[in-house]
């Protein structure tokens, strides 16, 4: 991925006031959904592995748009789906019982078909079938007992089936992963995706200040914010790639526990902006979920999280009406060194 260290600002046009409110309240249903899910998806939590057998937590309107990647992760007999780099959905699965294993790797869907019966297996019907290998391996609705007990495909709740196959399209990848041939951050996927659409890790930046790519092709876009707190670090993401991450400064009297989404604005105040005085200081709209704090806007947030100042410029140029800044204190890519339990069979 092109990058360079941050050593300038980025200079754009102010938008007009007024601009983007009526996209703005279309977004704001939404927004309390999108922090729920975040609280519930950003680790391998007792909420996630507590889904009963048939059970899945579905909210496409987090991201509405951008590509789709999916994670099954084996050891928690849990399925997660990214659209933009950001989760959408969380399902219970049934993958291959013992002498059936499901193969793990990354795959792509090679085929859809809503009505589907198998080849190997006595016609056995295989409704919202997406197939990840010519020789039989593929997502499709189907029975879940509560442990791994197909042939080798990964069995789906039906209506989730249907649901994954909606948004879904053929050559989207499909990561099949467990700890014993993964790293945890595959194995045990967090708020963001852990690949970006063709399967490739994400540049995490770990052990560097901060970065923004410059390649052309990473300038347009949806765009999502995330301040992950416990990561000390922002992450960029923009039409499913990770484009920008730098470290972040929490001053020690800052006290922020759970969840909230700021919502840029079209309105600005006449004062100058904390992350570039050049700028006007833009007005937030803001969502809370199990939060405890009294941040209201990015500008207070920058009053206990810092990052680079060339960096915060690059943010600030940015935001549009309507980007959304996720402030969390769960991680947003889980640290590789990090255990997570496994579901029970």
């Amino acid at each position: 991925m092109p990058a360079t260290k941050v050593t300038s600002g980025s200079s754009a046009t102010r938008p007009a006031g007024g601009a983007g409110r009526q996209r703005l309240r279309r977004l704001l249903p939404y927004l309390l959904i999108c922090v729920a899910v975040a609280a519930s998806v950003a680790a391998p939590t007792d909420a996630i592995l507590s889904l009963k057998p048939g059970q899945y937590r579905w909210h496409p309107e987090v991201a509405p748009a951008g590509p789709v990647v999916v994670v099954v992760s084996l050891d928690e007999q849990r399925l997660y789906v990214y659209r933009n780099g950001i989760a959408i959905g969380i399902s219970t699965i049934s993958s291959g019982r013992p002498g059936h294993e499901t193969p793990q790797g990354t795959f792509v869907i090679l085929q859809k078909a809503r009505f589907h019966k198998s080849d190997l297996y006595d016609d056995a019907p295989m409704p919202f079938m997406q197939r990840l290998t010519w020789d039989g391996v593929a997502l499709h609705a189907g029975a879940l007992p509560g442990y791994p007990a197909s042939h080798g495909c990964i069995r789906l709740p039906t209506a989730f089936a249907r649901k994954l196959f909606e948004v879904t399209r053929n050559g989207e990848t499909i990561i099949v992963a467990s700890a014993g041939t993964s790293s945890p951050g595959v194995a045990h996927p967090a708020l963001l995706a852990p690949i970006d659409p063709s399967g490739s890790p994400h540049r995490t930046g770990a052990g560097e200040g901060a970065w923004w790519s410059d390649a052309p092709s990473y300038t347009s876009g949806p765009t999502n914010i995330l301040v992950a707190l416990s990561d000390q670090k922002v992450y960029v993401m923009r039409d499913g790639i990770l484009i920008a991450a730098s470290p972040i400064d929490v001053s020690d009297e800052f006290s922020f526990s759970g969840s909230l989404v700021l919502v840029a604005t079209a309105d600005f105040d006449n004062a100058p902006s904390r992350l570039d005085p050049l700028w006007p200081r833009r007005r937030w709209s803001v969502h809370a979920f199990d939060y405890v704090s009294t941040v209201a806007s990015i500008d207070q947030l920058a009053d206990h999280v810092r990052v680079p100042a060339d960096f915060a410029r690059r943010v600030n140029a940015s935001i549009v009406p309507g980007t959304t800044v996720l402030v969390t204190d769960r991680p947003g890519i889980r640290d590789i060194a990090e255990p997570a339990p496994s579901a029970s069979r």
